[in-house]
């Protein structure tokens, strides 16, 4: 997947590996095999990363965690779970409405050479279906079983947009002892504690909520804004203005903190924070280094084509331009184990693309120099202390490859097992 040349599903790792025409179905095999636990196989890549990768960031003794969601254009008739989506963006080149699939993303946030970059975790495709009749489960209530799937033994802070700002999303990190990082909306209310005394008859709760605050009045007072170098990855020179405070908000139960900003090009935007003791200059850092995961959708799908999976169900009613979820629990049990299997494939081939990636990210980190010396391409810049991508990577790799399976001494299973599929003649 390192080192394919286009993203024509499968039949690019034929061509890209110059393997025989045979090995063509057991390609397919592989991909649709349950013998490959793709959630176990995320367990693994989760482990590995954490145990192995140089410059994980920690952040009170943390590791922060990046979401968000991702949508895949894709018109596929015969591949469950597509279905008609709404593109909320402000950029101009996307449609707003796209046929595809929907997925959740997690990654983890890492820095090397004074770059920050986000190692993907896991992906999966959360909406386009409906098994359970009764199934009620949210998107919010997706991630956060995404989230505890990994099994990440340590604390850490889970960095997302204004859409995670929920309190389903907060009471589940919070049950495990982590904390949420977002974004919320200007026109949100929270509430201070309540002085009112105890009613005189003594019966029913004591009041909690007291005076409610319109939380975009927080900016009417500038004069309470402190003054300092914007912690923005990226950003010299520039100074920005924040006023942060502890207010009850609703949706957590709870008091969370609130830090507002005021930046000179970027305008103004409310933060939010469920940890208190979390200073608002590092919340305002920790946000503003959640873009990294969008790069890391960009080469997830232009670099490794994680996402360009080309599986059909032949025995699939095809989907028509405008269709939403599919309702599956009225169909027979043998149609149902067919999606599901397809599903499986898709996610194996999600899940090993994203593995993929990061190992690419590892290489940069780890043998920068080694991968400038076989990269054998042109770059119009090329700096010392920016680590290669994963393109370059990805190039790097690909002109050694003939090279490691020509080498008659590194004698090791992996070329072995290459050699006896490609087809030399």
């Amino acid at each position: 997947m390192t080192i394919r040349n286009d993203f024509n599903g499968v039949s690019d790792y034929m061509r890209s590996l110059g393997f025989k025409s045979n090995n063509y179905n057991r390609f397919l095999d592989f991909f649709h095999s349950n013998a490959l636990g793709v959630d176990a196989l995320a367990r693994a890549w989760v482990g590995i990363v954490i145990r192995f990768f140089p410059g994980n960031l920690r952040v009170n003794g943390r590791l922060v965690l990046v979401g968000d969601g991702i949508k895949i254009g894709n018109s596929g008739k015969k591949m469950p779970a597509v279905k008609m989506m709404h593109q909320e963006s402000e950029n101009n080149n996307k449609s707003e409405y796209l046929m595809g699939h929907s997925c959740q993303s997690v990654a983890l946030l890492s820095r090397a050479l004074g770059s920050f970059f986000a190692i993907p975790l896991i992906s999966r495709i959360h909406e386009g279906f409906t098994f359970n009749k009764d199934d009620n489960i949210s998107l919010l209530d997706k991630m956060i079983l995404l989230l505890e799937s990994l099994d990440i033994k340590e604390a850490y802070y889970f960095v997302a947009d204004a859409y995670y700002a929920s309190g389903a999303i907060i009471s589940g990190l919070l049950s495990k002892d982590n904390h949420l990082i977002t974004r919320v909306k200007l026109n949100a209310v929270a509430y201070q504690r309540s002085t009112a005394p105890r009613s005189k008859s003594g019966v029913g709760r004591p009041k909690i909520y007291g005076t409610k605050l319109h939380l975009k009045l927080l900016f009417e007072h500038e004069d309470k804004f402190i003054i300092t170098g914007s912690p923005v990855y990226g950003e010299k020179n520039i100074k920005i203005k924040y006023f942060a405070t502890q207010l009850l908000w609703r949706p957590a139960g709870r008091k969370v903190q609130f830090v507002a900003v005021i930046h000179p090009a970027r305008g103004k935007i409310l933060l939010l924070c469920t940890d208190l003791s979390l200073e608002p200059v590092e919340v305002i850092r920790l946000y503003g280094l959640r873009f990294k995961l969008e790069l890391t959708f960009k080469n997830s799908v232009n670099v490794l084509g994680a996402y360009t999976y080309r599986f059909w169900m032949k025995k699939m009613e095809a989907t028509k331009r405008g269709d939403l979820d599919v309702l599956l629990y009225d169909k027979n049990p043998e149609y149902q184990r067919a999606v599901k299997r397809k599903l499986g494939a898709y996610h194996r081939h999600i899940q090993i693309g994203l593995i993929a990636q990061g190992l690419l990210q590892y290489l940069s980190c780890v043998h920068s120099p080694l991968i400038w010396q076989c990269f054998g391409s042109w770059l119009r810049t090329i700096r010392a202390n920016i680590l290669p991508s994963e393109m370059v990577t990805s190039i790097a790799l690909r002109n050694t490859l003939p090279a490691f399976l020509l080498d008659k001494v590194n004698d090791i299973t992996l070329k072995k097992f290459l050699m006896e599929k490609i087809d030399i003649g």
